[in-house]
């Protein structure tokens, strides 16, 4: 299929890109990877008179470790995937960039772009929220950061302004006595996930729970956070009975959707057992026994 017609502009810095973008606005879209954005134009589901091209903008890319982990927006999968900088201090983002899609999308696709694309079934988007993440928006006003609580706003939809570029990724680094998982299932390799899960575990130093974080993709319209299945960890010791009673609550506060793929009652099944199967290895690489 034929794309429709648009006007084509490659910058080669970051302040000529959100120049155009302040003044195109509305009518522009962003292209990186385009592994979202080419079906979309192809099957006439977006539609901008003008495509901006910022593969050339080079300062979008690189991975940084300096208290804390930034992540150029034009970074590719794959790259992130292979960062010994990125495995060290965010081990939970490179685990989860190994299940996006395949081996030709992760080559192409980048980080930035699959947060900004905000696809509910998405591994990036979930990470940021279970990792308390941010982004960096830059615009011809400056920069602002956005939260991940605060920067996703529904299904493929943001609270990025028209004329703002996602110039940046940013995670804190894994701290002691922390571990995480990510997982999902899908039903074929390389699918959007029915339900993912990204899980984080800190101990304290009585060997109970300090912190825990559970994000799951594919059962709302955005990220969810299911912040009751954390409260209910606060203090408990690290052991299968406290892990089964927090994958309940977590599946029980869910309304997923039922689709082709899988009913509402499924997915609440596999939250279940994804959230139980996460927090166990989550504690388990906590305590350094995995």
């Amino acid at each position: 299929m034929k794309l429709p017609p648009f006007e084509y502009r490659c910058p080669e810095t970051v302040h000529e890109t959100v120049e155009l973008l302040a003044q195109y606005g509305d009518e522009a879209k962003v292209i990186a990877g385009g592994q979202s954005l080419l079906p979309m134009l192809a099957m006439r589901l977006a539609r901008p008179a003008v495509l901006i091209d910022i593969n050339r903008v080079d300062d979008l890319s690189g991975i940084r470790v300096n208290g804390e982990v930034a992540i150029g927006a034009l970074t590719r999968h794959r790259t992130g995937e292979r960062s010994e900088a990125l495995a060290g201090a965010a081990p939970l983002l490179a685990a989860a960039l190994q299940w996006l899609g395949h081996d030709a999308i992760r080559t192409r696709g980048t980080i930035g772009g699959s947060i900004a694309h905000a696809d509910p079934a998405a591994e990036a988007p979930a990470v940021l929220r279970a990792l308390d993440g941010y982004v960096v928006a830059t615009s011809v006003r400056g920069q602002r950061t956005i939260d991940g609580a605060s920067f996703f706003a529904g299904f493929l939809t943001t609270n990025l302004e028209p004329d703002e570029l996602l110039t940046e990724v940013r995670v804190p680094v894994q701290g002691e006595r922390t571990g995480w998982s990510f997982d999902e299932f899908s039903r074929r390799s390389g699918d959007f996930a029915l339900v993912g899960v990204a899980t984080v575990v800190t101990l304290g130093t009585d060997g109970t729970i300090a912190a825990a974080r559970i994000c799951l993709s594919g059962v709302a319209g955005e990220p969810y956070r299911a912040v009751a299945a954390e409260a209910s960890l606060v203090g408990a010791a690290p052991d299968d009975g406290a892990f089964a009673d927090a994958a309940g609550i977590a599946a029980a506060s869910i309304d997923p959707p039922s689709d082709l793929h899988g009913t509402a009652a499924y997915r609440k099944h596999l939250t279940s057992v994804l959230v139980r199967r996460g927090l166990n290895r989550a504690s388990s690489r906590a305590t350094g026994q995995s």
